[in-house]
């Protein structure tokens, strides 16, 4: 029997949201102190020991359903795995920070949304001011940053696609939020246009192809009733930016001519940057044709390619990831595995329908569709950082809220 009073329960359920602001600041600027952190609140939740309230308090949210089918698929795949220790090792190890959906859920608070997203921006402000030191030379580049690619903090696969939501925070709360003041207005405003000039001078081209995706959404979620302005506007707006950094930022220009001259060069030489990926595809396509339903089993993705690439393409480098969310599924669990990973997207977007709140319906809405983007060039939910975020913001935006 759990000796905790109610008093006791309540400040720790307390010191667990505090702790859910503390890891919406560090995901953009730390690997560790969000794992670090997460491990502080799972003991609080295991001291709390409500788990039978916990469960009934999750049990009817369709998303974390879909979450915990996804794990459980992929725990079953060890099965037909031809690597057990590896899929507990790498693909389970990785994935299961899905489950943080349901648990940072448990104590996610409304009254303290506002505090989250807060906390998530004052950290991309920092690592964007930061970003900006280096590229001037303010100061010496510290961390993983060069002065080609000022990102100190995470690499830029990761950095701008974090960037990109918060971009997409602030313009919603230009757009939409009638509480804030012309000066916050004014603040944000600045915020999105010093962000989006950061977003093109670092080297994430996921992130920048996000950023393009997201004026798409937002401009629809704007102009709701006025589908042609919705369209016609990102249309005005996304070839004068596109334009703009591709003469004025030396690392987006050469970051496009690489991918345009990576794919037009493809069959001459396929050992470039693109031409690897667009091989690891094609091979990873041989793999599902041959266990199209249930896959190679968790776990199997590492051992099954390095055997088709030998034999394929020997004189293209072995991946452990083909850096594309689908096609990883695909081969390691097959169409059941690709199935239970859209199942969670179908229910975020369709939960976010029934928010009541205008930010959270439309990130809700916003989150898995970039997302569904993003893992087209990069296995996301397997980058800890990403997957983090992933699971945070889900936990915030698709918890079932009491009025």
């Amino acid at each position: 029997m759990n000796s905790l009073t109610v008093e006791r329960k309540i400040q720790l359920r307390n010191v667990n949201s505090y702790i859910l602001v503390l890891i919406a600041f560090f995901i953009p600027l730390s690997v560790a102190i969000p794992s670090l952190l997460t491990a502080v609140y799972l003991i609080i939740w295991l001291l709390l020991g409500n788990f039978k309230d916990d469960w009934n308090s999750l049990k009817d949210n369709k998303v974390v359903l879909a979450v915990l089918f996804f794990t459980l698929i992929h725990i079953i795949g060890l099965l037909w795995s031809s690597s057990v220790e590896y899929g507990l090792l790498y693909t389970i190890k990785k994935e299961s920070r899905l489950l943080l959906i349901p648990l940072f859920m448990l104590f996610v608070q409304k009254k303290h949304i506002k505090y989250y997203f807060y906390a998530f921006l004052l950290a991309i402000s920092i690592a964007e001011i930061s970003s900006y030191s280096i590229f001037f030379q303010i100061i010496e580049p510290f961390k993983r940053a060069t002065l080609e690619d000022p990102t100190p903090f995470l690499g830029h696969i990761i950095y701008n696609p974090l960037l990109s939501i918060a971009i997409y925070i602030l313009l919603h709360s230009i757009l939409f939020d009638k509480d804030i003041s012309q000066k916050q207005k004014a603040l944000y405003s600045l915020f999105v246009f010093t962000m989006s000039v950061n977003m093109f001078i670092t080297g994430g081209r996921a992130g920048q192809l996000m950023y393009f995706a997201m004026l798409f959404i937002i401009s629809f979620q704007y102009f709701e009733k006025q589908r042609v302005k919705a369209v016609l506007l990102p249309l005005f707006i996304i070839p004068i930016i596109s334009v703009a950094f591709y003469n004025l930022s030396p690392i987006f220009q050469q970051r496009v001519d690489a991918a345009y001259s990576n794919i037009s060069n493809f069959q001459q030489n396929k050992n470039t940057p693109v031409g690897t990926r667009i091989n690891w595809a094609i091979n990873s396509f041989e793999l599902i044709k041959e266990n199209p339903f249930l896959g190679s089993g968790t776990g199997s993705f590492r051992g099954e390619y390095e055997t088709i690439n030998q034999k394929l393409t020997p004189d293209i480098p072995s991946t452990i990831n083909p850096h594309n969310m689908y096609i990883f599924e695909l081969v390691e669990l097959g169409t059941v595995g690709l199935l239970s990973l859209l199942t969670i997207l179908f229910f975020q977007i369709k939960s976010s329908f029934n928010a009541k709140d205008k930010l959270l319906k439309n990130l809700g809405l916003t989150l898995p569709l970039l997302f569904m983007l993003i893992m087209l060039s990069e296995s996301y939910l397997l980058i800890p950082n990403t997957a983090f975020f992933f699971a945070f913001f889900s936990a915030i935006v698709y918890k079932k809220y009491k009025d």
